[in-house]
């Protein structure tokens, strides 16, 4: 299959992006709350497509969840404890940049968590998204997949590109050498945490356009198909003559130019 060209990505994406509006007019009417796992290797594609998910949606119901690796206090605490307070309230969407299952995978490759207390994550996982669930969460989890040629040829472009070398980390580097190691892990978690209240749904993202366009539209069919209208404002007219800014006595700096 040929990689989509961005044109025809851009073409494709806007109609999707409606429906993600109409989507979130639904949650908010409803007092709906969702959650969305996005989980993959390091260059799968996660940051990109999240970011296309929430482009136009309200980012003051819209939150987007990217932990830091957690702190001395965070260590001794309830595993999940830390994500308990990013899950949505009514209204609201709360997409995961990586999530609880961090513990399943560079955690365990890297040496972060011991084996004791990856067994105990796997074990408790599908019992906290059951919870999550039956509170009325409407949760999806995504895996995306990428091959470790095309993984490489991401490294070598973020290497590349001032701005997107923000994007590798030593433990980026240092996972290299770890693809079948992840790949293990991953297996073992699809294994434990696949469930019927909670799947995981696997997209290609060897072309990340093509696979960001199969996430949202696969979203999209899970949400129920229910229509509210949107909200129709009427402007009435100015009285008088439009006014300027002033800018008072504080010096106002040069606009760009090119």
């Amino acid at each position: 299959m040929k990689t989509l060209k961005r044109k025809d990505y851009e073409a494709a994406l806007e109609p999707l992006q409606l429906e993600l509006v109409a989507m979130e007019r639904w949650l908010q009417a409803n007092g709906k709350r969702l959650v969305v796992v996005v989980e993959g290797r390091d260059t799968a594609g996660k940051g990109g497509t999240i970011d296309a998910i929430r482009m136009h949606m309200n980012p003051r119901s819209c939150r987007v969840a990217a932990l830091q690796k957690p702190n001395e206090r965070e260590q001794t605490q309830w595993y999940f404890q830390r994500y308990v307070p990013w899950l949505p309230a009514a209204g609201e969407t709360v997409l995961f940049d990586r999530s609880w299952y961090n513990r399943a995978g560079v955690e365990r490759v890297m040496g972060f968590a011991t084996p004791a207390q990856v067994k105990q994550f796997l074990v408790q996982a599908p019992i906290f998204e059951k919870q999550l669930v039956d509170d009325g969460i409407l949760l999806f989890k995504y895996w995306l997949c990428c091959d470790q040629v095309e993984q490489e040829q991401r490294f070598a472009e973020r290497e590349a590109d001032p701005l997107k070398r923000w994007k590798l980390s030593p433990i980026d580097i240092a996972a290299r050498a770890h693809y079948a190691d992840y790949t293990k892990a991953r297996e073992d978690m699809l294994r434990a945490t696949h469930t019927e209240h909670a799947p995981w749904t696997l997209v290609d993202f060897n072309d990340q356009r093509r696979g960001r366009l199969t996430l949202i539209r696969d979203l999209l069919s899970r949400i129920p198909d229910t229509h509210v209208p949107e909200k129709k404002f009427t402007f009435p007219k100015l009285k008088g003559k439009p006014k300027q800014e002033r800018y008072g006595v504080l010096q106002p700096i040069a606009p760009f130019e090119t």
